[in-house]
Formats: C-alpha cells, sequence, structure tokens
C-alpha cells in the first residue's frame, strides 16, 4: 500500500467529504488530462473534459466509503478507475442521441477506452510533431502510424500512453496493468524501443524518440 493510502487512512473519517475534496484536487490536472487525452476526437467538439472530471467526482463522492473501508488500491489508480467509467459513460451517451437522431451520423468510436489505445495515442504522438507537413500528408502519416500501434502488444500500447501521456509512476502504471513494477520497467523501455525503430518506416517521424 502506498504511503499516500496510507495518509488517507488517517486523513478519511466516515462522514468526512473535506478528505476526498483535498485528494481529488491533488490529481484534478492528472485526470483531466488523462480524460483529455482517452476522449475521442468527435466527442470532444460536444463534451469538456472538465464537465467529465466534475462529474466523475460525484461518483468518488459515492463510493468514497467503500473505498475507504477496502483500499484495493492505491487512490489515483481508484479515481482513474472511477473517471474512465465516467467517461465511458458520458461516451455511450452521446452515442445514443446521435442514433435517436436520424438526421445525423453516428461517428463517435464504439471502442473507446483501452480498445481505442492506438488511436489516441497516434493522434497524440501527431499533435506533438514539430513536422509542418501538408493536411494530406500528415492524415497519411497518422493512419501508417495508427496501423503500426495497431500491431503492438496490447501491454506495450498501454504503458507508453500511461507513462507518457498520462504522466503516472511506473507503479501506479504496474497497479492498473496488474503487472510487477519490474516487469512494467522492462516492457516501458522495450515498447519505447520498438516504437522508435518502427516508426523510422514513416516519412516525416524519424525524429520522434530520436535517441540523443
Amino acid at each position: 500500500m502506498s504511503e499516500e493510502t496510507n495518509d488517507l487512512t488517517h486523513l478519511a473519517r466516515p462522514g468526512d467529504e473535506s478528505s476526498l475534496a483535498d485528494l481529488f484536487q491533488q490529481h484534478r490536472v492528472q485526470l483531466r488530462s488523462m480524460v483529455a487525452f482517452r476522449m475521442d476526437a468527435n466527442l470532444r467538439s460536444r463534451v469538456d473534459p472538465s464537465d467529465v472530471i466534475q462529474e466523475s467526482f460525484l461518483d468518488l463522492a459515492k463510493r468514497f466509503d467503500d473505498f475507504k473501508s477496502k483500499q484495493e488500491m492505491s487512490p489515483l489508480v481508484w479515481m482513474r478507475l472511477v473517471t474512465m467509467e465516467r467517461l465511458m459513460a458520458v461516451h455511450r451517451r452521446h452515442v445514443d442521441t446521435q442514433m435517436r437522431d436520424a438526421r445525423r451520423d453516428v461517428s463517435i468510436d464504439r471502442d473507446m477506452g483501452f480498445g481505442a489505445t492506438s488511436v489516441s495515442l497516434a493522434a497524440a504522438l501527431m499533435d506533438r510533431l514539430s513536422s509542418a507537413s501538408g493536411k494530406l500528408i500528415r492524415s497519411e502519416q497518422k493512419a501508417k502510424l495508427h496501423e503500426l500501434l495497431e500491431q503492438m502488444d496490447p501491454d506495450d500500447r498501454e504503458i507508453i500512453a500511461l507513462r507518457i501521456f498520462e504522466g503516472v509512476t511506473n507503479g501506479e502504471a504496474a497497479e492498473i496493468l496488474k503487472l510487477t513494477k519490474q516487469t512494467t520497467s522492462k516492457r516501458f523501455v522495450r515498447a519505447i524501443e520498438r516504437l522508435r525503430s518502427k516508426m523510422q518506416d514513416i516519412p516525416g517521424l524519424t525524429q520522434w524518440f530520436s535517441k540523443s
């Protein structure tokens, strides 16, 4: 159990909601970054990640007593799990709304969440490029990058997403993926090396993860 969780044991007394608010505030920015990273591009035009975070806080409040009594995971991992569930609920709600409106196409990715990590990664990696490539070239690069990511081991994709784009620690990533810390660390290094090697084959992406 992490030091943070032990601190929570002393702070969180029955009926004490301020401890949850304090804990949530500590990780609010990181949770919002996770939502923004995982959110489908079509959903972003309709929903602000901050609204999802606000809804997730209400979910956390309802489940806080149960978390305190069990403490089966570290606080951040627990909040991330509940927030991810809220994000997927928001996603389903908007898909259902589109399906009821025959005048609009249902274009939001139904496999949002862990199943769409390659989509999120491809978009995030392309956003970080400094290249001034034209729109068509960037679209082709993104398609090839997405195909490359789809061929990777799911855990390798998740480790890259968690460590680089969500900013979780190696220990937190290990907890999320249910791996040992040593295995997670080794897989992260190996995944980065494999991605770096494969990206050399995509024109314009050779600068990514380049060795110093």
